[in-house]
């Protein structure tokens, strides 16, 4: 049962590094210092976008629109972290006393 609450815990931590890479990545392509024309790129890219678009998605659509800034990734990092904190303080604890 431990083992499973830590791969879920440690899933949602690379989780939340992926959105990190993927909003640096998606700033560096921005401002041009990525070229989205080469292969690798665009491959790191697309599978960053293919991962986090779709958890992204539903956020975007309740967020205002705030010209170039997306606050998105921010906010599902905090929801994230927050999922995070709520299964180690209440869930796991509660878990183990019923073992």
């Amino acid at each position: 049962m431990t083992a499973l609450f830590w791969l879920i815990d440690q899933v949602i931590g690379i989780y939340v590094w992926i959105l990190i890479i993927a909003a640096v990545f998606s700033l560096l392509t921005a401002f041009n210092v990525l070229d989205t024309r080469n292969r690798l790129v665009w491959s790191v890219g697309d599978f960053l976008w293919r991962v986090t678009e779709p958890a992204l998605r539903p956020i975007r659509r309740v967020l205002p629109n705030l010209g170039g800034v997306d606050l998105s990734p921010l906010v599902l990092i905090l929801l994230l972290q927050a999922l995070r904190i709520f299964l180690n303080v209440t869930v796991f604890p509660a878990l183990y006393r019923m073992i």
